[in-house]
């Protein structure tokens, strides 16, 4: 079984308040359990998420039957994973200045492995 790893940026909106309230809700048990049970049924095995700032940074891997048209589908299809999402979006989430309007999570390059060197 092979893994694809992708990795992700957002910004937060600057506000010490709210950076501490998204860093609460995803505490072990704060994000919904229809929310964790989705991301785990569409093959994907590792999900974290680092802050620095307001600055957010999201490694993922993905199993081989992970499909990202599907995953959307299925998760436009749950009301409580669009119920966080769209949370996440307006209240928390700050496009980055480069990123196509109404995005959030952009997809990062990968510039540099240590393996290839």
């Amino acid at each position: 079984m092979s893994t694809v790893r992708k990795c992700f940026a957002v910004d937060l909106h600057d506000d010490p308040a709210l950076i501490e309230r998204y860093r609460e809700f995803h505490k072990p048990g704060g994000p919904p359990k229809a929310v964790t049970e989705a991301i785990r049924a569409d093959d994907i095995r590792v999900l974290e998420i680092y802050l620095v700032g307001n600055r957010m940074f999201m490694i993922m891997e993905q199993g081989d039957d992970f499909d990202a048209t599907a995953k959307a589908e299925r998760d436009a299809e749950n009301p409580d994973v669009t119920a966080w999402d769209d949370m996440m979006k307006t209240t928390y989430q700050k496009r980055l200045p480069f990123a196509p309007e109404g995005s959030t999570w952009i997809e990062m390059e990968r510039i540099y492995s240590l393996d290839e060197q």
